[in-house]
């Protein structure tokens, strides 16, 4: 059993959580510069990149997958739809249900975000070699189980 008082222990989290910090912000940094041009943030490149994995995803899909509420994905989905990024058609089942798709342009600009941040994570997973990367996995993995 870990011994949560164990003061190494606790500065061992401390500068992990350091880490996690610094390591986002580096990944994040390139699309951070990309998006900004085009006025836009991370939330929708979450929602760019979401939407590019899951083509033709429902709005509430979305929302369940995002686990935002409506009016915090309205705004930036809205904004990407003026921008014509993201295109909306009725479902075919129900024609009330908006499932949503990228756009040509939006699948270009979500590729360059996603290229940048692949290009971060092979440089990271190959200097630190297969176990650190399975070691990373395994951990990600514990992290969104919350």
């Amino acid at each position: 059993m870990v011994d949560l008082d164990d003061p190494a222990l606790s500065d061992d989290l401390h500068e992990a959580i350091e880490q996690f910090y610094f390591a986002y912000r580096g990944f994040t940094d390139r699309p951070d510069r990309i998006l900004e041009r085009r006025g836009l943030g991370r939330v929708h490149h979450r929602i760019l990149y979401f939407i590019g994995r899951r083509p033709d995803v429902s709005v509430r899909g979305l929302l369940d997958l995002l686990a935002v509420s409506k009016q915090a994905l309205n705004a930036p989905l809205r904004q990407l739809m003026e921008m014509g990024l993201v295109g909306a058609e009725a479902g075919v089942e129900d024609r009330r249900v908006k499932n949503l798709r990228l756009t040509a342009s939006g699948r270009k600009l979500e590729a360059e975000l996603t290229e940048a941040q692949t290009r971060h994570l092979r440089a990271a997973f190959d200097r630190a070699g297969a176990e650190a990367h399975a070691g990373w996995t395994a951990v990600m993995a514990e992290l969104v189980k919350g």
